[in-house]
């Protein structure tokens, strides 16, 4: 080999061991930079892995123990109200239905009872006949014993029913107002016979008295008004105006607790008087089973007595006195 070949090897031979050193050099920083896109890789996946168990974690605590909202609460109280209702409306229908019962097993004295204003009355105007009352159906006798019942068992039930209205709205009453429920159910259960005896006793023969008078003949040509109700008619009028008159009297106990609750004054009640007349003759005209001015007439003065008597016990009797908000 001559010098001048032992030059260029020799000079070859640093730029090859520069290249191969660059090269190595390069695949380095490629390896370095994989290995921390790797390792970034990994951290983002771990933090994601983190968030997702956290979320579930919330997610399932959240499922164990909910808050509720006042408007949850609101809800689950009101079903428990609903659910009292129907409880105390349950009871009251059970003895409704026995007092239905008994009253079935004696339908036949309650109706000559009931009947007793009616003959009195036509006895007075027609002494030489006797009332009758029809049946136009083979069904009519046993659906008018059934409504005789039914309403015979409202009233022999009606302590009982009172009692269980008591019972649905004394949760939401203070403690010392709690202990008048035997005051509620007696004053109650007098105030609705005593509308019932006001019904059987006053409006009645006066009602009955005056509808029969305006029967007899009519001109000279012989035509005769007469008079032959139907069961079912007789019943409708009568257990009507009991039961109206029966609510009617519960007027005064009814405006005694809204005096008592500081809703209404006495001072309120005289100045509302005026309206309340006119009220109670249209009120009556709603209550009364027909167009006759005699049974409406009866009704309106029966409601504006009882207005002006609730007012003298509000004044005497029922005291509205601040309630410590402690009484529970």
């Amino acid at each position: 080999m001559s010098p001048l070949d032992e030059t260029k090897e020799q000079g070859t031979q640093p730029a090859s061991e520069s290249a191969a050193t660059g090269a190595n050099v390069e695949g380095a920083a490629q390896l370095s930079a994989s290995a921390s896109r790797i390792a970034s890789i990994e951290t983002i996946s771990e933090s994601a892995i983190e968030t997702i168990s956290d979320k579930s974690s919330e997610n399932s605590a959240g499922n164990a123990a909910p808050e509720l909202s006042s408007e949850d609460a609101f809800k689950m109280s009101l079903w428990e109200h609903l659910v009292e209702l129907r409880k105390r409306v349950t009871y009251a229908g059970i003895a409704l239905f026995i007092s239905a019962g008994v009253a079935w097993a004696f339908r036949v004295k309650i109706l000559a009872w009931l009947l007793v204003p009616y003959e009195r009355a036509w006895a007075n105007v027609f002494p030489n006949t006797k009332p009758e009352l029809q049946t136009l159906a083979p069904a009519d006798v046993f659906v008018g014993y059934m409504q005789l019942s039914i309403v015979a068992g409202i009233i022999g039930a009606v302590p009982i029913i009172f009692y269980q209205l008591w019972a649905f709205i004394s949760p939401g009453l203070y403690a010392k107002e709690k202990k008048f429920v035997v005051p509620f159910v007696f004053f109650s259960t007098t105030l609705f016979l005593s509308g019932v005896a006001f019904a059987y006793y006053v409006a009645f023969p006066f009602t009955f008295q005056y509808f029969l008078s305006l029967l007899g003949e009519v001109g000279n040509g012989g035509t005769i008004l007469t008079q032959r109700p139907t069961l079912g008619d007789y019943l409708d009028f009568a257990t009507r105006m009991i039961l109206a008159l029966g609510f009617v009297f519960e007027l005064p106990l009814l405006i005694s607790f809204l005096v008592l609750a500081g809703i209404v004054t006495t001072k309120q009640l005289f100045k509302f008087s005026r309206w309340a007349i006119i009220l109670a003759f249209v009120l009556a005209a709603f209550i009364t089973p027909g167009p006759e001015i005699t049974s409406q007439v009866a009704v309106a003065g029966a409601l504006v007595g009882l207005y002006f008597l609730s007012i003298l016990l509000s004044m005497f009797v029922f005291k509205p006195k601040k309630r410590d908000p402690e009484e529970v």
